[in-house]
């Protein structure tokens, strides 16, 4: 998840709360009153960088990731599907909030480990199958700009297998899943977002740093 690193600030001074979703989503998940309006703003940048809707478009989450639209991106469709929880095409700001809620320092470790299982789970079956973990291995040395040599991706693979699936079926449940990262917690290392404490809210590559101004 080397792609939620931190890329930006939001430096937040006092506001009003100017959100009115603000305290519902803060008394329902990590994030403070505060934090929840810094992530506002940045929607509102996100969602009207191409589309002035106030919904997060795939194209724009492909400019927020820097990545060009017209090319295929497992890695980012993936997540991207996995925020678009009403599974319609756009990102409301409500599941922008709660789904980066998991990257909160806060969050339930449970729910981190669970995001991931969905994220590698492709068909959506409830299983990891060796194609989809080799696929999302795949995609992800590319949004890192890794590369492999085929043997070695191969040995990667049939290691994660072994070792996750102790049931032998060819396939990773949650469960296995579980057991896995507990053993290998390097896994969901990089689903948390120290910085979101401060109000210094992390995104896939966004260039940006934008101050809030003090009220008068």
């Amino acid at each position: 998840m080397d792609a939620f690193k931190g890329c930006f600030c939001l430096k937040k001074a006092k506001t009003k709360s100017w959100c009115p979703e603000a305290s519902v989503l803060a008394s329902e998940t990590p994030f403070a009153v505060n934090e929840v309006e810094a992530l506002y703003c940045l929607f509102k940048k996100l969602s009207g960088s191409i589309h002035d809707d106030g919904l997060i478009h795939k194209e724009e989450f492909y400019l927020a990731l820097l990545i060009n639209s017209r090319q295929q991106n497992l890695f980012a469709d993936r997540v991207f599907d996995l925020f678009d929880v009403k599974h319609n095409g756009v990102i409301e700001f409500e599941e922008f909030v709660r789904c980066l809620s998991i990257f909160h320092p806060n969050a339930p470790e449970a729910d981190k480990i669970t995001f991931a299982f969905r994220l590698y789970d492709l068909r959506q079956t409830g299983y990891i199958e060796r194609e989809e973990l080799k696929e999302m291995v795949l995609a992800i040395l590319t949004e890192s700009d890794l590369a492999l040599p085929d043997d070695d991706v191969e040995s990667m693979i049939d290691k994660t297998m072994m070792e996750a699936d102790s049931k032998e079926d060819g396939k990773i449940d949650l469960e296995e899943w579980k057991e896995y990262v507990a053993k290998n917690p390097s896994l969901i290392k990089n689903m948390n977002l120290p910085y979101l404490k401060e109000i210094t809210v992390a995104f896939p590559s966004f260039l940006l740093n934008t101050e809030f101004e003090e009220d008068k």
